[in-house]
Parts: structure tokens; C-alpha cells; sequence
């Protein structure tokens, strides 16, 4: 999609500080972090919304889950843990209208997030 901030960052139009590559999925740093560790963990295909998905995306959710459990353990989050987030729809916070995942640790967090 021409107008999207994570497709032209996928696409290296923008500079991002990228932690975690692969085939489908792309990890990179949050440029206004609300977490000491808060990452972005997108899929490279655009996918504006959840409500946008197709049974053929399974198994890119699925790259993107192991790929934030991957970054996870190499950044050794294993004992305090870490909140993956992902908003759905203006109302609920998304921002960009592309499927992305927040990895959010180091710090304590609340429950109801809201």
C-alpha cells in the first residue's frame, strides 16, 4: 500500500532500527516508546486490520507470534515476561492501518490495560 508508513519501513523507504528480519515478518523499535523495551513486530504483507484477515493469513499470525517470542528470548525477557498487544480500529488505539503487534517489557504493567 503506497500510503503506508510500516509497507514503506518493510520496504526500506524509511529508516527504522530493525532488531528482528525475516521472510514475512519485520521486528523493529518503537520511535515513541511507552516501554523501556517496545517494539513493533509487523507482518510484511499489508493487512490493514484484523477484521481484514483471510484463512490464508494464519500462518503469517503464526511467523509473527514466533517471531516475537524469538526476539523475547534473545533479549532474555523470559523471567519477567512481556505484553503483546495488538489494536484493533481507531477506538482501540491503532494508529497505522496495517496489523502490528506492540512487544512492551521492562516495567510492571496493569490489568485492565485500558
Amino acid at each position: 500500500m503506497q500510503d503506508c508508513i510500516f509497507c514503506k519501513i518493510a520496504n526500506r523507504e524509511i529508516p527504522a532500527d530493525i532488531v528482528y528480519e525475516n521472510e514475512q515478518v519485520l521486528v523493529f523499535k518503537d520511535v515513541n516508546p511507552a516501554a523501556p523495551v517496545h517494539l513493533l513486530v509487523i507482518p510484511k504483507k499489508h493487512i490493514s486490520t484484523l477484521f481484514d484477515l483471510s484463512e490464508g493469513d494464519s500462518g503469517i499470525l503464526g511467523q509473527v507470534q514466533l517471531a516475537a517470542v524469538r526476539v523475547a528470548r534473545e533479549l532474555n525477557l523470559g523471567e519477567q515476561g512481556f505484553r503483546l498487544v495488538c489494536n484493533c480500529g481507531r477506538e482501540a488505539g491503532q494508529v497505522v492501518m496495517h496489523i502490528h503487534y506492540h512487544l512492551l517489557a521492562g516495567r510492571p504493567f496493569q490489568w485492565p490495560p485500558g
